[in-house]
């Protein structure tokens, strides 16, 4: 359902769907049973500003009954956040699409505590883009090649590309090396993620999860590991890696959850999305892009050791 009110500093309105009956009068009434603790003046004055509306912008005001909309849409109050020190990087920009390499602990989309502070937001504002859609989602704590539609107008054509699994993608990872494993393998289970709960899980039951994974190269006790998704479950190559032994670098969930602590910039998640490759679907041409980023501890382990050690 499309919002009436046009993205405002980097962030659509949001929307709220009132309920059929209750013992609320108005709309006004519903709003302040549900965050009049928090500002009830302020969202009167939104009231009295226009800045509530109902489908097709039409203006709510105080004393518009409760069932004459059942969606409206306003604008939220956005929290003051202090600036992530990470920067996003262009790869390609085009009428159609962008694509950008998100850095480490810049989540993709507002949420949480990260409304301006997200890829997205801050791509709309930088590059004056009101509708930028991320075709697809990579963690906050994941960096690498991230594409965004720019045109409504060819988005759908993109869109079909990822929901039918067209679009080949290749991870890179840092973790132990375990001299039991033989690569290449195949993990394959089932995995669920509740909405109540950080972590995902391994469950009995017909797999939905796969993923192929390559140990490219070792540096003394690291290796360096490409991993290729057949299947986008959340968390699901951070899970496959852990299931064999090798979790990887600095994970805080798996596959053991870490006590909540600041973001250590030294020490980011060390899983790249490396690379994206589908064939465009305006084109007909193969394209690939590539993440031009490092992982840290791999550069690390190739430095060479000082004097005197």
């Amino acid at each position: 359902m499309k919002s009436p009110l046009p993205v405002r500093d980097g962030v659509n309105a949001t929307r709220l769907r009132l309920p059929d009956n209750g013992p609320w009068q108005t709309a006004l009434d519903y709003m302040l049973h549900r965050w009049g603790h928090v500002d009830p003046e302020g969202i009167r004055d939104r009231f009295d500003r226009g800045e509530i509306v109902g489908e097709g912008g039409v203006r709510l005001h105080r004393d518009t009954a409760l069932e004459e909309h059942t969606f409206i849409w306003y604008y939220r109050t956005l929290p003051t956040e202090d600036r992530l020190p990470v920067e996003l990087d262009i790869l390609h920009q085009d009428e159609n699409i962008l694509v950008v390499d998100k850095p480490h602990f810049l989540p993709t989309t507002p949420g949480g505590t990260y409304i301006s502070e997200s890829a997205l937001v801050r791509l709309r504002v930088q590059l004056d883009i009101p509708d930028l859609i991320p075709m697809h989602r990579l963690d906050r704590l994941t960096a690498g090649v991230l594409l965004f539609s720019t045109n409504p107008a060819t988005r759908g054509k993109y869109q079909v590309l990822f929901e039918k699994r067209r679009v080949e993608k290749e991870y890179e990872a840092i973790a132990a090396v375990d001299q039991r494993l033989e690569f290449p393998l195949v993990v394959r289970n089932r995995m669920v993620k509740s909405r109540t709960y950080l972590l995902a899980e391994v469950v009995d039951g017909e797999f939905n999860a796969e993923t192929r994974i390559e140990l490219e190269e070792t540096r003394g006790v690291l290796g360096k590991y490409r991993l290729e998704p057949h299947t986008g479950k959340t968390h699901q190559l951070r899970v496959h890696m852990a299931s064999l032994g090798v979790g990887i670098l600095h994970d805080p969930f798996y596959p053991v959850l870490l006590d909540k602590a600041p973001d250590d910039y030294s020490r980011p998640l060390q899983l790249l999305a490396r690379g994206v490759r589908f064939t465009d679907p305006l084109s007909g041409a193969p394209v690939e892009y590539r993440s031009r980023l490092e992982l840290s501890e791999w550069a690390a382990a190739a430095a060479p050791e000082p004097a005197g050690r």
